[in-house]
C-alpha cells in the first residue's frame, strides 16, 4: 500500500502531480533541486485550491486536508516515501543520481517510478540497485484534469509492482492503461503523426500557426497542435519526437520540425516561459 508519496521535481508536471496526491488524501512531500521553485509550487496549489473552493468544487475541510498532506522538503535524502515520483529533467544522467540518492534513503520495499515522455525504463533502472521496484508512471498534462496514466513495465518489473501501481491510480482518481518499455510507450507514439504533419506544414510554409489549430479545432480536435505544445511546453515535445526518431533509425515520418526546433533553440518553450507559437502573459 502506498501511504506516502513523495514527488522529485516541481515543475509544472511535478506541481500537478503533488497536488492530485495530496487532494486525494496520501501524505505527500515535493522536492526540488530548487527549493525556491518548490515552495512557489506548492503557493500555487494552495491558490488553486482556494480557486476550486470558491467554485464549490471543493469543501473548506478538504482544501484543509490537501494543505496538511502537502510538504515541501529540501533535500532528497528527506523523501521518505512508500512511492517516489520522479519528473525532473529528461536526462538519464541526472535522473540516475537522483535515484542513488533516494535509495539510500528509504527501505528496499519502497517503489520508484519515472514519469518521463520518452526515456527507455531499462535504461534507466540500469544503475539502481533494486531494478525490479521501479516502473515507469507517466501522468499527462494537465496532471489534475488528464485522467489517462501509463503504467510503463521494464524486463525487471514483476507483477506485482504493477497491481500496486494500479491500485495507486485508482486511490488518486487515475485510469491506468500498461504497456511494455518501447519507445513513445502509446500515446506519444501514436500521437506524433499529428505533430509531425502538422508541423510539416509550418516548415513549409503553408499555413500559419493559428489557422492551423482553428481547423482542427473546428474539426474536432479540442486543442490544435501549435497550441496544445505551447501547454505541454515545446522542450518536451520536441525531445520526444526526437527521441523518437533516433530509435526508429531516423525514420522519415519522425522528423523533428524545424520551426519547433528553432522555438526551443530562442527559448520559446511555450506557456511556462511566456512565449511559443504564441505569446501569454505572465
Amino acid at each position: 500500500m502506498v501511504y506516502t508519496v513523495g514527488v522529485a521535481g516541481a515543475g509544472t508536471m511535478g506541481a500537478g502531480i503533488a497536488q492530485v496526491c495530496a487532494q486525494q488524501g496520501l501524505r505527500t512531500l515535493l522536492y526540488d533541486v530548487n527549493t525556491g521553485l518548490a515552495h512557489q509550487a506548492l503557493a500555487n496549489i494552495r491558490k488553486t485550491w482556494e480557486t476550486l473552493e470558491a467554485k464549490g468544487k471543493l469543501t473548506s475541510e478538504q482544501v484543509a486536508g490537501a494543505v496538511d498532506n502537502l510538504q515541501v522538503v529540501a533535500q532528497v535524502q528527506q523523501l521518505k516515501s512508500d512511492l517516489l515520483v520522479e519528473a525532473i529533467v529528461e536526462r538519464p544522467d541526472i535522473k540516475q543520481e537522483l535515484y542513488r540518492a533516494w535509495e539510500e534513503a528509504n527501505s528496499e520495499e519502497a517503489l520508484l517510478v519515472s514519469n518521463t515522455s520518452s526515456l527507455s525504463i531499462d535504461v534507466l533502472a540500469a544503475t539502481l540497485r533494486h531494478p525490479q521496484r521501479f516502473a515507469g508512471l507517466h501522468f499527462f498534462n494537465p496532471a489534475p484534469l488528464m485522467k489517462l496514466v501509463e503504467i510503463v513495465v521494464g524486463r525487471k518489473t514483476p507483477d506485482e509492482v504493477v497491481a500496486t501501481l494500479k491500485n495507486f491510480c485508482e486511490r488518486i482518481g487515475k485510469v491506468a492503461v500498461v504497456v511494455k518499455d518501447s519507445p513513445g510507450f502509446i500515446v506519444n507514439r501514436v500521437a506524433r503523426p499529428f505533430y509531425t504533419e502538422a508541423f510539416d506544414m509550418l516548415d513549409r510554409g503553408v499555413v500559419l500557426p493559428a489557422a492551423l489549430d482553428a481547423a482542427l479545432r473546428n474539426a474536432g480536435f479540442k486543442m490544435g497542435p501549435c497550441e496544445l505544445t505551447d501547454l505541454i511546453g515545446q522542450d518536451i515535445n520536441y525531445a520526444v519526437t526526437g527521441g523518437l526518431y533516433e530509435s526508429f533509425d531516423r525514420a522519415e515520418r519522425f522528423t523533428p520540425s524545424e520551426a519547433q526546433g528553432r522555438l526551443v533553440r530562442e527559448g520559446k518553450l511555450g506557456k511556462k516561459s511566456g512565449e511559443g507559437f504564441y505569446a501569454y502573459a505572465k
